[in-house]
């Protein structure tokens, strides 16, 4: 956001402030007060809108998932689930070691090929 002309600063508490103060029927909002004392432009309070606005969509769809939980889980399904878990685990493990594997060898492929530069023209003659 652009700097402010008061020396507000535009904490999240102020932001919120300011967009209460544009959502009243009666607000025009290119003349609203707080709008005029911190010194944004349209633009930025857009912005704050749809960043509040979207924020409490997802908010909302968080909530809205942890009212559904199911009310009856078998313990073979608690123990099906647990395995998955176990699998998926070992395997992110494993994955994460050849990632591993392929960076260092990535980079000792670096490392040599800048340690011998004169090396590789000599191979280019040699083709």
């Amino acid at each position: 956001m652009p700097k402010t002309k008061s020396t507000h600063r535009l904490t999240a508490q102020r932001k919120l402030e300011l967009y209460r103060a544009t959502r009243t029927p009666d607000a025009p909002v290119g003349e609203t007060r707080s709008v005029r004392a911190y010194g944004i432009h349209l633009d930025d309070l857009r912005e704050i809108e749809q960043t509040i606005e979207s924020a409490a969509l997802a908010a909302l769809k968080v909530h809205g998932r942890h009212g559904r939980q199911p009310s009856d889980v078998s313990p073979e399904r608690v123990r099906v689930l647990e395995q998955e878990l176990g699998e998926k685990t070992r395997a992110l493990a494993e994955l994460s070691v050849a990632f591993t594997v392929l960076r260092r060898a990535k980079k000792e492929r670096e490392e040599s090929q800048r340690v011998s530069p004169a090396g590789r023209s000599r191979r280019r003659r040699a083709r």
